[in-house]
């Protein structure tokens, strides 16, 4: 707006005394220049802006011709682009409101008004229509572009909806106008995202990312979206503009390949096989626990003998838990890890698959931050440039896997174009194998590109990598020194160093029930139901040992059965999931029907995010015990679950 232009502003208002004072109050004003006309009556005004220009209207909404709101909503609908502050007695501030709701730029309470306020209202409202005409016109161009373009207000309602976010959203335009964002685009649970990027636009004026969102249908998409925000002369928000692209069918093209990739290395049929492995594993490890608390029956060989079963079953049971974690996919959001957990998993996996050849050092502080990712594509990220090293590694050497803390300042930053100041986790993993030539080092993170023989790699490997690290904000860096190079420059070191940074996270630990603390019932009833006979009878006896009375059942019909029987005495049901006839599930609603309140743990052979397993989460259970379980896990699971109850 040109600052020596006059402002010419129409007074709508049939009261003399408060046309005059308004007159006198923009009279005194010397900061601007204004031209004030008025009308009696509605009728009057409108005819006005049809002969003559103005950038604003003070309208009155009660007059000789019109009363309340429909004298805004007339004038509105007669002159959409003029912008309208509204003037109301004291008694009438709702009625004001619901103009300023409907299209009215602002509203003056008569009494309240005085010269400053007055002048700094109709300088605010042609501002901010002039900023939303702006921006229309701007979004207008771009109306035929794919993507979704949608304006709203810091209240989240949404002033224009471009025929991309028709075509995207399934909402027609004048479906959406005036609706939420957040009751139209977000479920309950996507809602806890949009929170933080908020926060963030109104930091920093803008944001971009990846967000859940649903369709009109009810479909869920994935959109990646950017987000601009508009402020006014005195800096405060006005208005956010969204432009938003669908890539669902790219994340869901590479949740396809990652799932390819895993199962060419591990095949189809591990969860099955996990599931069965740990049915027999469950009675073995908790039989050699139950017979070590008796030694005085035992001679030392056969104690001894126990131990070696109990390991080993252990270890059976870990090598299934790295088989399934590494398989069961990326599906599933992120959640908080420990770094450290997921390293001594896959050094695990290389004791007891890599050649012998290879030494293996590990350094993983114990206070080591978490990070917010997905454990499964962190693990296959890990497990990759381990493979690569060994492979890099034929006649044998040296694998290092360590993890940092690290805060990374303004001067790192500027040496690395996808960090950001803040804190980090930097996973280190380095070979003394046969390098990378220099040449190719700009190329190995390439699709499709190996420097392997031909049948001994994809070339998707470090791709995939790449695109899991950037997909969960950090970045990875790489360093390696040929043999070739190495004798040339008379470095004894030779071999490569992948350096993966995660973006740290605070993370709220629920303290578990130590070892230390009193785990011994008080003779409460337990029902245990599994169609494994060997599980029932040493979780029987386990419970027992535990000063637990007990009862088992076969099958979900002799559970509901014995429930029934025995509903006032039964504190709590162990329940597995995955039985013939009547599964885990099913059991547990009719037992809901005949106690409402019941309490119950759920078991399974495999893991509780997998896909057969989907009931469970909808399930209101006090909590989940994983196949082959310790005693000692058994009964902290009960002990929780009758605390909670009690």
């Amino acid at each position: 707006m040109d600052s020596q232009a006059p402002i010419r502003v129409l007074l709508i208002e049939d009261n003399p005394g408060d046309r005059r004072l308004l007159q006198e109050l923009l009279r005194e004003t010397i900061s601007v220049h204004i031209q004030l006309h008025h009308a009696d009556s509605l009728s009057q005004g409108i005819q006005q802006l049809k002969e003559t220009p103005f950038d604003i209207v003070l309208l009155d909404l009660f007059l000789p011709d019109s009363q309340g709101f429909a004298t805004f909503e007339q004038l509105h609908q007669q002159e959409r682009n003029v912008p309208i502050v509204v003037t109301t007695g004291l008694n009438d501030e709702t009625l004001a409101l619901n103009a300023v709701q409907a299209g009215a730029q602002d509203y003056l309470v008569k009494g309240q008004i005085t010269g400053e306020l007055l002048v700094r209202s109709i300088r605010y409202a042609i501002e901010r229509k002039r900023a939303e005409q702006k921006i229309r016109e701007q979004a207008a161009l771009l109306d035929i572009a794919t993507d979704a373009i949608l304006v709203r207000d810091v209240q989240n309602q949404i002033l224009f909806w471009n025929k991309g976010a028709e075509r995207l959203y399934g909402w027609t335009s004048a479906e959406a106008l005036g609706q939420k964002t957040t009751d139209l685009l977000y479920t309950l649970d996507d809602l806890d995202r949009v929170q933080p990027a908020q926060q963030q636009l109104m930091l920093e004026n803008e944001w971009q990312g990846e967000l859940n969102q649903v369709t009109k249908t009810g479909q869920k998409i994935m959109v990646e979206s950017r987000w601009s925000l508009v402020r006014d002369d005195d800096d405060q928000p006005q208005f956010i503009l969204i432009v938003s692209t669908d890539i669902t069918a790219k994340k869901q093209l590479e949740a396809q390949f990652f799932r390819a990739q895993r199962m060419e290395s591990i095949g189809t049929l591990a969860s099955g096989i996990a599931h069965d492995l740990n049915n027999i594993l469950t009675p073995v490890l908790t039989t050699a626990q139950l017979l070590q608390m008796k030694p005085s029956n035992l001679d030392e060989r056969s104690l001894h003998m126990l131990q070696v079963l109990e390991t080993n079953a252990r270890r059976g049971a870990e090598i299934i838990k790295q088989v399934l974690s590494f398989a069961r996919g990326a599906e599933g959001n992120d959640t908080v890890l420990q770094v450290g957990h997921l390293i001594r998993e896959i050094q695990q996996i290389i004791r007891e698959t890599f050649p012998k050849s290879i030494e293996l050092e590990v350094d993983v502080p114990g206070e080591l931050w978490t990070i917010s990712g997905n454990p499964t594509q962190i693990h296959q990220v890990l497990m990759n440039l381990c493979v690569n090293a060994r492979d890099a590694m034929p006649q044998g050497g040296k694998l290092e896997i360590t993890a940092e803390n690290l805060t990374l300042d303004e001067n790192y930053v500027r040496t690395n174009l996808d960090a950001r100041v803040g804190k980090y986790i930097a996973i280190t993993v380095a070979d003394t194998g046969c390098g990378i030539a220099p040449e190719l080092l700009d190329r190995i993170f390439e699709p499709f590109f190996t420097s392997k023989d031909i049948g001994s790699g994809t070339g998707l490997g470090l791709s995939t990598a790449l695109g899991i690290i950037k997909s969960h904000r950090g970045f990875i860096t790489v360093m390696s020194s040929p043999e070739s190079s190495a004798a040339a420059s008379g470095v004894s070191e030779r071999g490569t160093q992948f350096k993966i940074f995660l973006p740290a996270v605070v993370a709220t630990h629920r303290s578990d029930i130590g070892p230390s603390e009193a785990l011994v019932g008080n003779q409460e009833l337990i029902l245990v139901v599994d169609d494994e006979a060997p599980v029932c009878e040493v979780t029987k006896a386990s419970l027992e040992a535990y000063n637990y009375r007990v009862l088992t059942a076969c099958d979900g019909l002799d559970a509901i059965a014995l429930y029934a029987q025995h509903q006032n005495d039964i504190q709590l049901v162990i329940l597995d999931m995955m039985m013939p006839s009547l599964d885990g599930a099913t059991t547990f609603r009719v037992l809901q029907k005949i106690n409402p309140q019941v309490q119950a743990i759920a078991v399974s052979g495999l893991p509780y995010h997998n896909a057969k397993l989907t009931s469970v989460a909808s399930l209101k259970i006090q909590g989940f015990l994983a196949k082959p379980y310790t005693i000692e896990e058994l009964v902290k699971v009960v002990h929780t679950a009758l605390q909670t109850e009690s």
